[in-house]
Protein backbone atom coordinates (compact mmCIF):
# COMPACT_ATOMS: atom_id res chain seq x y z
CA UNK A 1 0.00 0.00 0.00
CA UNK A 2 1.06 3.40 -0.99
CA UNK A 3 2.03 6.10 1.56
CA UNK A 4 -0.61 8.65 1.99
CA UNK A 5 -3.17 6.47 0.43
CA UNK A 6 -6.55 6.07 1.97
CA UNK A 7 -6.89 3.13 4.28
CA UNK A 8 -10.12 4.04 5.77
CA UNK A 9 -13.11 6.63 5.28
CA UNK A 10 -16.00 6.80 7.81
CA UNK A 11 -18.75 9.30 5.86
CA UNK A 12 -21.30 11.04 7.49
CA UNK A 13 -21.49 8.97 10.84
CA UNK A 14 -24.17 8.80 13.41
CA UNK A 15 -24.32 7.11 16.78
CA UNK A 16 -27.63 7.20 19.24
CA UNK A 17 -27.73 5.85 22.85
CA UNK A 18 -31.31 5.72 23.52
CA UNK A 19 -32.21 9.69 23.79
CA UNK A 20 -28.07 10.69 23.43
CA UNK A 21 -27.18 11.50 20.79
CA UNK A 22 -23.19 10.46 20.96
CA UNK A 23 -21.94 10.95 17.27
CA UNK A 24 -23.38 13.67 14.32
CA UNK A 25 -22.70 13.83 10.94
CA UNK A 26 -19.34 13.00 11.44
CA UNK A 27 -16.63 12.27 8.33
CA UNK A 28 -12.96 11.30 8.55
CA UNK A 29 -10.41 9.87 6.61
CA UNK A 30 -7.19 7.72 7.55
CA UNK A 31 -4.22 7.50 5.32
CA UNK A 32 -1.34 4.86 4.85
CA UNK A 33 1.78 6.41 7.06
CA UNK A 34 -0.31 8.89 8.34
CA UNK A 35 -1.17 9.82 12.23
CA UNK A 36 -4.75 11.19 12.76
CA UNK A 37 -5.55 12.11 16.21
CA UNK A 38 -9.09 12.67 17.06
CA UNK A 39 -9.27 15.76 19.52
CA UNK A 40 -11.86 17.15 21.80
CA UNK A 41 -13.69 17.56 25.31
CA UNK A 42 -14.85 14.81 27.28
CA UNK A 43 -18.22 13.98 25.83
CA UNK A 44 -17.27 15.36 22.39
CA UNK A 45 -17.89 11.71 20.40
CA UNK A 46 -14.13 11.12 19.64
CA UNK A 47 -14.02 7.62 21.17
CA UNK A 48 -17.24 6.92 20.08
CA UNK A 49 -16.56 7.45 16.85
CA UNK A 50 -13.07 5.25 16.77
CA UNK A 51 -15.35 2.49 18.84
CA UNK A 52 -17.52 2.22 15.50
CA UNK A 53 -14.02 1.49 13.43
CA UNK A 54 -13.42 -0.37 15.79
CA UNK A 55 -16.24 -2.50 15.72
CA UNK A 56 -17.38 -2.28 19.26
CA UNK A 57 -20.85 -1.34 18.48
CA UNK A 58 -22.03 -0.50 15.16
CA UNK A 59 -22.86 3.48 13.80
CA UNK A 60 -26.37 4.37 13.82
CA UNK A 61 -26.52 5.67 10.15
CA UNK A 62 -23.32 6.26 7.96
CA UNK A 63 -21.37 4.38 5.98
CA UNK A 64 -17.50 3.01 6.34
CA UNK A 65 -14.95 2.04 3.45
CA UNK A 66 -12.15 0.03 4.39
CA UNK A 67 -9.44 -0.79 1.46
CA UNK A 68 -11.81 0.23 -1.35
CA UNK A 69 -14.28 -1.82 0.26
CA UNK A 70 -17.49 -1.33 2.29
CA UNK A 71 -16.95 -2.12 5.67
CA UNK A 72 -19.27 -3.78 8.11
CA UNK A 73 -17.24 -4.97 11.64
CA UNK A 74 -19.83 -6.63 14.18
CA UNK A 75 -17.76 -7.30 16.30
CA UNK A 76 -14.13 -5.87 17.84
CA UNK A 77 -13.08 -9.81 16.62
CA UNK A 78 -14.06 -8.73 12.94
CA UNK A 79 -11.99 -5.41 12.79
CA UNK A 80 -8.74 -7.19 14.20
CA UNK A 81 -9.72 -9.91 11.68
CA UNK A 82 -9.88 -7.25 9.03
CA UNK A 83 -6.15 -5.41 10.26
CA UNK A 84 -7.75 -3.32 12.65
CA UNK A 85 -6.25 -2.94 16.08
CA UNK A 86 -7.16 -1.31 18.96
CA UNK A 87 -6.14 -0.15 22.33
CA UNK A 88 -7.50 1.72 25.26
CA UNK A 89 -6.43 3.19 28.22
CA UNK A 90 -8.43 0.40 30.34
CA UNK A 91 -7.19 -2.51 31.20
CA UNK A 92 -7.98 -5.13 28.50
CA UNK A 93 -6.50 -8.40 30.15
CA UNK A 94 -8.83 -11.05 31.78
CA UNK A 95 -7.48 -12.21 35.54
CA UNK A 96 -7.50 -15.72 36.25
CA UNK A 97 -5.85 -16.34 32.65
CA UNK A 98 -2.27 -16.94 31.63
CA UNK A 99 -0.53 -13.87 29.45
CA UNK A 100 -0.59 -16.56 26.42
CA UNK A 101 -4.07 -17.27 27.08
CA UNK A 102 -5.06 -13.53 27.13
CA UNK A 103 -2.73 -12.79 24.08
CA UNK A 104 -4.46 -14.85 21.95
CA UNK A 105 -7.99 -14.90 23.35
CA UNK A 106 -10.90 -16.03 20.43
CA UNK A 107 -7.58 -16.54 18.31
CA UNK A 108 -6.73 -19.84 19.58
CA UNK A 109 -7.93 -21.97 16.65
CA UNK A 110 -4.50 -21.25 14.98
CA UNK A 111 -2.85 -23.53 18.06
CA UNK A 112 -5.43 -25.64 18.00
CA UNK A 113 -5.66 -29.46 16.18
CA UNK A 114 -8.80 -31.54 16.29
CA UNK A 115 -9.92 -29.16 18.45
CA UNK A 116 -7.61 -28.90 21.53
CA UNK A 117 -4.97 -26.14 22.09
CA UNK A 118 -1.49 -27.10 21.81
CA UNK A 119 -0.45 -24.66 24.97
CA UNK A 120 3.21 -25.24 24.39
CA UNK A 121 2.71 -24.20 20.82
CA UNK A 122 0.33 -21.02 22.00
CA UNK A 123 3.63 -20.60 24.79
CA UNK A 124 6.03 -20.42 22.30
CA UNK A 125 4.58 -17.90 19.95
CA UNK A 126 3.70 -15.77 22.52
CA UNK A 127 7.49 -15.98 23.85
CA UNK A 128 8.82 -14.83 20.67
CA UNK A 129 5.92 -12.17 20.19
CA UNK A 130 7.26 -10.64 24.10
CA UNK A 131 10.69 -11.13 22.94
CA UNK A 132 10.43 -8.67 20.13
CA UNK A 133 8.56 -5.93 21.87
CA UNK A 134 10.97 -5.58 24.37
CA UNK A 135 9.32 -7.89 26.88
CA UNK A 136 11.90 -10.65 27.57
CA UNK A 137 11.51 -10.43 31.23
CA UNK A 138 7.46 -11.28 31.22
CA UNK A 139 6.63 -14.82 31.35
CA UNK A 140 3.75 -16.02 29.01
CA UNK A 141 2.72 -19.43 31.00
CA UNK A 142 2.26 -17.10 33.98
CA UNK A 143 -0.82 -15.70 35.24
CA UNK A 144 -1.41 -12.22 33.55
CA UNK A 145 -2.68 -10.44 37.10
CA UNK A 146 1.13 -11.45 38.33
CA UNK A 147 2.31 -7.98 36.13
CA UNK A 148 1.26 -4.47 36.62
CA UNK A 149 -0.94 -2.32 35.10
CA UNK A 150 1.70 -0.90 32.52
CA UNK A 151 3.09 -4.16 31.90
CA UNK A 152 -0.25 -5.38 31.21
CA UNK A 153 -1.13 -2.74 28.83
CA UNK A 154 2.64 -3.32 27.18
CA UNK A 155 1.76 -6.52 26.71
CA UNK A 156 -1.94 -6.08 24.89
CA UNK A 157 0.44 -3.97 22.61
CA UNK A 158 2.70 -6.63 21.82
CA UNK A 159 -0.23 -8.94 20.77
CA UNK A 160 -2.10 -6.24 18.62
CA UNK A 161 1.45 -5.49 16.80
CA UNK A 162 1.96 -8.87 16.26
CA UNK A 163 -0.65 -9.16 13.72
CA UNK A 164 0.38 -6.51 11.81
CA UNK A 165 -2.04 -3.85 11.70
CA UNK A 166 -3.00 -2.17 8.65
CA UNK A 167 -4.78 0.57 10.84
CA UNK A 168 -3.71 0.80 14.73
CA UNK A 169 -6.61 2.69 17.09
CA UNK A 170 -4.59 4.27 19.82
CA UNK A 171 -7.71 5.68 22.98
CA UNK A 172 -5.68 7.76 25.55
CA UNK A 173 -3.41 4.65 26.13
CA UNK A 174 -0.24 6.94 27.23
CA UNK A 175 -2.98 8.40 30.15
CA UNK A 176 -1.96 5.85 32.95
CA UNK A 177 1.49 5.12 31.62
CA UNK A 178 4.82 6.32 32.89
CA UNK A 179 7.15 8.56 31.12
CA UNK A 180 9.01 5.31 30.30
CA UNK A 181 5.78 3.41 29.00
CA UNK A 182 4.66 6.79 27.21
CA UNK A 183 8.05 6.99 25.34
CA UNK A 184 7.83 3.44 24.18
CA UNK A 185 3.95 3.99 22.61
CA UNK A 186 5.77 6.77 20.83
CA UNK A 187 8.50 4.51 19.18
CA UNK A 188 6.06 2.15 18.26
CA UNK A 189 3.85 4.74 16.63
CA UNK A 190 7.08 6.11 14.51
CA UNK A 191 7.99 2.64 13.61
CA UNK A 192 4.18 1.80 12.40
CA UNK A 193 4.50 4.88 10.44
CA UNK A 194 7.74 3.79 8.64
CA UNK A 195 5.78 0.32 8.04
CA UNK A 196 2.65 2.05 6.19
CA UNK A 197 0.37 1.70 9.07
CA UNK A 198 -2.42 4.18 9.23
CA UNK A 199 -2.78 5.23 13.05
CA UNK A 200 -5.80 6.88 14.79
CA UNK A 201 -4.90 8.80 18.08
CA UNK A 202 -6.70 10.01 20.77
CA UNK A 203 -5.29 12.02 23.62
CA UNK A 204 -5.84 14.80 25.98
CA UNK A 205 -2.37 15.57 26.13
CA UNK A 206 -2.09 18.26 23.74
CA UNK A 207 1.71 18.62 22.93
CA UNK A 208 1.54 14.80 22.60
CA UNK A 209 -1.03 15.40 19.28
CA UNK A 210 1.18 17.93 18.69
CA UNK A 211 4.57 15.80 18.58
CA UNK A 212 2.48 12.56 16.90
CA UNK A 213 0.09 13.97 14.79
CA UNK A 214 0.09 14.72 10.83
CA UNK A 215 -3.63 16.03 10.82
CA UNK A 216 -5.82 16.34 13.94
CA UNK A 217 -9.55 16.28 13.10
CA UNK A 218 -11.71 18.39 16.34
CA UNK A 219 -15.10 17.29 17.62
CA UNK A 220 -17.22 19.20 19.91
CA UNK A 221 -20.78 17.72 21.07
CA UNK A 222 -20.73 14.95 18.68
CA UNK A 223 -20.13 16.71 15.91
CA UNK A 224 -17.30 17.60 13.64
CA UNK A 225 -15.65 21.47 13.82
CA UNK A 226 -12.44 21.20 11.84
CA UNK A 227 -9.46 19.53 10.73
CA UNK A 228 -6.25 21.12 11.28
CA UNK A 229 -2.46 20.39 9.87
CA UNK A 230 0.75 21.78 9.52
CA UNK A 231 1.65 24.85 12.02
CA UNK A 232 -2.34 24.81 12.72
CA UNK A 233 -1.84 21.58 15.39
CA UNK A 234 -0.60 23.58 18.48
CA UNK A 235 -2.29 23.26 21.74
CA UNK A 236 -3.69 26.76 21.60
CA UNK A 237 -5.21 26.54 18.57
CA UNK A 238 -6.77 22.98 19.37
CA UNK A 239 -7.57 24.27 22.80
CA UNK A 240 -9.93 27.07 21.55
CA UNK A 241 -11.53 24.87 19.06
CA UNK A 242 -12.59 22.44 21.19
CA UNK A 243 -14.30 24.47 23.77
CA UNK A 244 -15.20 27.03 21.05
CA UNK A 245 -13.77 30.31 23.07
CA UNK A 246 -10.05 31.08 24.27
CA UNK A 247 -9.30 29.74 27.79
CA UNK A 248 -7.22 32.21 28.48
CA UNK A 249 -5.00 33.50 31.74
CA UNK A 250 -7.96 31.45 34.29
CA UNK A 251 -6.02 27.96 33.26
CA UNK A 252 -3.97 27.97 36.22
CA UNK A 253 -3.87 29.91 39.48
CA UNK A 254 -3.31 33.61 38.14
CA UNK A 255 -1.17 34.84 40.91
CA UNK A 256 2.82 33.84 41.43
CA UNK A 257 3.18 34.23 45.19
CA UNK A 258 2.98 31.53 47.66
CA UNK A 259 -0.07 32.19 50.19
CA UNK A 260 -1.65 30.36 52.89
CA UNK A 261 -2.56 30.30 56.45
CA UNK A 262 0.38 29.58 59.24
CA UNK A 263 -2.05 27.12 60.89
CA UNK A 264 -0.85 23.11 60.21
CA UNK A 265 -4.26 21.27 58.85
CA UNK A 266 -2.30 18.07 58.30
CA UNK A 267 1.30 16.52 59.50
CA UNK A 268 3.19 13.59 58.03
CA UNK A 269 6.32 12.79 60.50
CA UNK A 270 9.23 10.26 58.65
CA UNK A 271 6.52 8.28 57.11
CA UNK A 272 7.84 5.29 55.32
CA UNK A 273 6.81 2.04 53.61
CA UNK A 274 9.58 -0.08 53.09
CA UNK A 275 10.91 -0.63 49.36
CA UNK A 276 8.65 2.61 48.21
CA UNK A 277 9.22 5.07 49.68
CA UNK A 278 11.40 6.65 53.17
CA UNK A 279 11.66 8.75 55.93
CA UNK A 280 8.68 11.33 54.46
CA UNK A 281 7.61 14.66 56.51
CA UNK A 282 5.99 18.39 55.69
CA UNK A 283 3.07 19.82 56.92
CA UNK A 284 -0.08 20.97 55.20
CA UNK A 285 -1.10 24.32 55.76
CA UNK A 286 -4.87 25.77 56.18
CA UNK A 287 -4.99 26.92 51.85
CA UNK A 288 -2.22 25.57 50.87
CA UNK A 289 -2.08 23.56 47.97
CA UNK A 290 1.00 21.31 48.64
CA UNK A 291 2.43 19.58 45.54
CA UNK A 292 4.47 16.52 44.89
CA UNK A 293 6.13 15.97 42.40
CA UNK A 294 8.65 12.93 40.82
CA UNK A 295 9.09 10.11 38.37
CA UNK A 296 5.81 7.81 38.10
CA UNK A 297 8.20 5.24 40.01
CA UNK A 298 9.70 7.42 42.93
CA UNK A 299 6.72 6.66 45.43
CA UNK A 300 4.83 9.61 45.38
CA UNK A 301 1.60 7.94 44.28
CA UNK A 302 1.82 5.38 46.95
CA UNK A 303 2.80 8.18 49.65
CA UNK A 304 -0.75 9.43 49.20
CA UNK A 305 -2.42 6.41 49.63
CA UNK A 306 -0.77 6.23 52.94
CA UNK A 307 -1.54 9.50 53.71
CA UNK A 308 -5.27 8.56 53.53
CA UNK A 309 -4.89 5.43 55.60
CA UNK A 310 -4.97 2.78 52.26
CA UNK A 311 -1.63 1.75 52.93
CA UNK A 312 -0.03 0.99 56.35
CA UNK A 313 3.01 2.32 57.18
CA UNK A 314 6.21 0.61 58.25
CA UNK A 315 7.25 3.46 60.22
CA UNK A 316 6.18 7.02 61.24
CA UNK A 317 2.66 9.13 61.04
CA UNK A 318 0.05 11.10 59.91
CA UNK A 319 -2.04 13.67 62.03
CA UNK A 320 -4.58 15.41 61.21
CA UNK A 321 -4.40 18.59 63.42
CA UNK A 322 -8.39 19.16 63.42
CA UNK A 323 -10.62 16.25 63.25
CA UNK A 324 -13.93 15.55 65.26
CA UNK A 325 -12.11 15.06 68.73
CA UNK A 326 -8.71 17.58 67.93
CA UNK A 327 -5.69 16.15 67.06
CA UNK A 328 -6.13 12.46 65.39
CA UNK A 329 -4.30 10.18 63.64
CA UNK A 330 -5.26 9.12 60.32
CA UNK A 331 -4.68 4.99 60.94
CA UNK A 332 -6.78 3.66 57.54
CA UNK A 333 -9.16 5.25 55.72
CA UNK A 334 -12.19 5.22 57.76
CA UNK A 335 -10.73 7.56 60.31
CA UNK A 336 -10.04 9.41 56.98
CA UNK A 337 -13.57 9.59 55.55
CA UNK A 338 -14.97 10.14 59.16
CA UNK A 339 -12.93 13.26 60.07
CA UNK A 340 -13.99 14.87 56.59
CA UNK A 341 -10.17 13.82 54.36
CA UNK A 342 -10.98 13.82 50.59
CA UNK A 343 -9.11 11.20 48.21
CA UNK A 344 -9.38 11.48 45.00
CA UNK A 345 -7.26 8.03 43.23
CA UNK A 346 -5.27 8.70 40.20
CA UNK A 347 -7.32 5.23 38.79
CA UNK A 348 -11.12 6.66 39.26
CA UNK A 349 -12.58 3.80 37.50
CA UNK A 350 -11.08 0.76 40.16
CA UNK A 351 -10.18 2.83 43.35
CA UNK A 352 -13.20 5.19 43.36
CA UNK A 353 -16.67 4.77 41.73
CA UNK A 354 -19.03 1.88 42.03
CA UNK A 355 -19.34 1.41 38.40
CA UNK A 356 -22.48 -0.11 38.52
CA UNK A 357 -24.49 2.59 40.79
CA UNK A 358 -26.18 5.43 39.49
CA UNK A 359 -24.70 8.92 40.11
CA UNK A 360 -26.83 9.68 42.59
CA UNK A 361 -24.90 6.48 44.77
CA UNK A 362 -21.60 7.43 44.05
CA UNK A 363 -21.79 10.87 45.26
CA UNK A 364 -23.54 10.34 48.39
CA UNK A 365 -21.23 7.27 49.17
CA UNK A 366 -19.37 9.33 51.70
CA UNK A 367 -21.83 11.04 53.59
CA UNK A 368 -24.86 8.67 54.53
CA UNK A 369 -24.64 8.88 58.25
CA UNK A 370 -26.21 12.57 57.91
CA UNK A 371 -28.96 11.15 55.27
CA UNK A 372 -29.82 8.34 58.07
CA UNK A 373 -33.18 8.91 59.90
CA UNK A 374 -32.92 6.21 62.87
CA UNK A 375 -31.49 3.58 60.30
CA UNK A 376 -33.13 4.44 57.41
CA UNK A 377 -31.62 6.71 54.75
CA UNK A 378 -33.63 9.86 53.78
CA UNK A 379 -34.01 8.88 49.64
CA UNK A 380 -35.14 12.28 49.13
CA UNK A 381 -32.48 14.29 51.03
CA UNK A 382 -30.23 11.45 49.02
CA UNK A 383 -31.38 12.91 45.53
CA UNK A 384 -31.21 16.40 46.64
CA UNK A 385 -27.65 16.22 48.02
CA UNK A 386 -26.64 14.45 44.55
CA UNK A 387 -28.32 17.02 42.48
CA UNK A 388 -26.69 19.81 44.76
CA UNK A 389 -23.21 18.39 44.15
CA UNK A 390 -23.51 16.94 40.69
CA UNK A 391 -24.83 21.22 39.43
CA UNK A 392 -21.82 22.13 41.46
CA UNK A 393 -19.09 20.06 39.32
CA UNK A 394 -21.48 20.42 36.38
CA UNK A 395 -21.70 17.00 35.71
CA UNK A 396 -23.15 16.18 31.82
CA UNK A 397 -25.78 13.88 32.30
CA UNK A 398 -29.39 12.77 31.73
CA UNK A 399 -29.90 12.67 35.68
CA UNK A 400 -28.59 11.68 39.01
CA UNK A 401 -30.33 8.22 37.88
CA UNK A 402 -27.99 7.54 35.11
CA UNK A 403 -25.22 4.70 35.64
CA UNK A 404 -21.85 6.14 36.03
CA UNK A 405 -20.49 3.72 33.57
CA UNK A 406 -21.77 5.42 30.91
CA UNK A 407 -20.37 8.58 31.78
CA UNK A 408 -17.13 9.83 29.88
CA UNK A 409 -14.10 10.34 31.51
CA UNK A 410 -14.17 13.95 32.61
CA UNK A 411 -18.05 13.61 33.84
CA UNK A 412 -16.43 10.64 36.13
CA UNK A 413 -14.03 12.70 37.99
CA UNK A 414 -16.54 15.17 38.58
CA UNK A 415 -18.65 12.50 40.09
CA UNK A 416 -15.40 11.69 42.03
CA UNK A 417 -15.07 15.16 43.59
CA UNK A 418 -18.80 16.02 43.72
CA UNK A 419 -18.68 12.63 46.06
CA UNK A 420 -16.11 14.71 48.62
CA UNK A 421 -17.85 17.83 48.15
CA UNK A 422 -21.15 16.59 49.65
CA UNK A 423 -18.63 14.99 52.40
CA UNK A 424 -17.25 18.22 53.58
CA UNK A 425 -14.41 17.72 53.05
CA UNK A 426 -11.66 19.91 54.80
CA UNK A 427 -8.35 18.03 53.40
CA UNK A 428 -7.94 16.66 49.92
CA UNK A 429 -5.39 14.72 48.91
CA UNK A 430 -5.69 14.64 45.12
CA UNK A 431 -3.31 12.11 43.08
CA UNK A 432 -3.11 13.51 39.30
CA UNK A 433 -6.31 14.78 39.34
CA UNK A 434 -6.74 16.11 35.82
CA UNK A 435 -5.41 12.55 34.63
CA UNK A 436 -6.98 11.48 31.42
CA UNK A 437 -9.64 14.51 31.23
CA UNK A 438 -10.26 17.64 28.99
CA UNK A 439 -8.61 20.74 28.81
CA UNK A 440 -12.29 22.48 29.38
CA UNK A 441 -12.87 19.87 33.05
CA UNK A 442 -9.85 20.41 33.49
CA UNK A 443 -9.86 24.39 34.01
CA UNK A 444 -12.87 23.57 35.95
CA UNK A 445 -11.16 21.66 38.32
CA UNK A 446 -8.21 24.20 38.82
CA UNK A 447 -10.99 26.75 39.42
CA UNK A 448 -12.53 24.23 42.15
CA UNK A 449 -8.97 23.98 43.91
CA UNK A 450 -8.53 27.67 43.98
CA UNK A 451 -11.76 27.85 45.49
CA UNK A 452 -11.09 25.49 48.26
CA UNK A 453 -8.01 27.17 48.66
CA UNK A 454 -9.34 30.51 49.26
CA UNK A 455 -12.14 28.54 51.97
CA UNK A 456 -9.02 27.75 54.14
CA UNK A 457 -8.84 24.49 52.72
CA UNK A 458 -5.92 22.44 52.45
CA UNK A 459 -5.28 20.26 49.52
CA UNK A 460 -2.35 17.74 48.99
CA UNK A 461 -1.82 17.05 45.09
CA UNK A 462 0.34 14.46 43.13
CA UNK A 463 0.79 14.98 39.37
CA UNK A 464 3.27 13.86 36.63
CA UNK A 465 2.76 17.04 34.92
CA UNK A 466 5.19 19.39 35.56
CA UNK A 467 3.32 22.80 34.66
CA UNK A 468 -0.09 21.32 36.52
CA UNK A 469 2.42 21.62 39.79
CA UNK A 470 3.92 25.20 38.99
CA UNK A 471 0.33 26.70 37.77
CA UNK A 472 -1.33 25.64 41.15
CA UNK A 473 0.72 24.41 44.18
CA UNK A 474 1.83 27.18 46.80
CA UNK A 475 5.15 24.63 47.45
CA UNK A 476 6.42 21.87 45.11
CA UNK A 477 8.09 19.08 47.52
CA UNK A 478 10.13 16.91 44.61
CA UNK A 479 10.92 13.08 45.26
CA UNK A 480 13.43 10.64 43.84
CA UNK A 481 13.58 7.26 44.47
CA UNK A 482 11.64 6.97 47.09
CA UNK A 483 12.86 10.32 49.27
CA UNK A 484 12.28 13.62 49.22
CA UNK A 485 15.18 15.63 47.66
CA UNK A 486 14.29 19.26 47.28
CA UNK A 487 11.26 22.02 48.07
CA UNK A 488 10.52 24.64 46.02
CA UNK A 489 8.19 28.19 46.60
CA UNK A 490 5.50 29.22 44.06
CA UNK A 491 7.70 32.30 42.12
CA UNK A 492 6.65 33.48 38.83
CA UNK A 493 10.32 32.02 37.82
CA UNK A 494 9.69 28.82 38.53
CA UNK A 495 10.05 26.42 35.36
CA UNK A 496 9.69 22.55 34.56
CA UNK A 497 13.81 22.71 33.81
CA UNK A 498 14.36 23.41 37.35
CA UNK A 499 11.64 20.50 38.31
CA UNK A 500 12.78 17.65 36.15
CA UNK A 501 16.37 19.27 36.86
CA UNK A 502 15.80 17.54 40.68
CA UNK A 503 13.65 14.28 40.06
CA UNK A 504 15.97 12.80 37.46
Amino acid sequence: MKLEEIVLKAEHMFKEFGATKAVTDVTLQVRAGSVLGLVGENGSGKSTMSSMIAGVYPPTKGTMTYQGKEYHPKSVLDARKAGIQYLTQEQGTIDGMTVAENMFLGEEDQFSKVGNVSMRKLNQFARRILDENGLSYVDPKKPIETYSFEDRKMIETARSLSQQPKILIIDETTTALSQKGRDRIYEIIDEQKEKGTAIIIISHDLDEVQRLCDEVLIMRDGAYIDTLSGEDINPDTMRQKMIGREIGDSYYRPDTTCSYQQEVVLSVDSLTVDGIFYDMSFDLHKGEILGIGGLSECGMHELLKTVFGAIKPTAGSVTLTQGIKGETPLKNTTVSVRNKVAYIPKDRDKESLFQATSIKENIVASCLDKLKKGIFINPRSEKKIAQQEASRMEVKMQNVEQMVKDLSGGNKQKVVIAKWLANDSKVFIMDCPTRGIDVGVKAKIYKLMSDLKEQGIGILMVSEEMMELIGMADRIITMKDGRQNKVFTRSADLSEADIIAAII
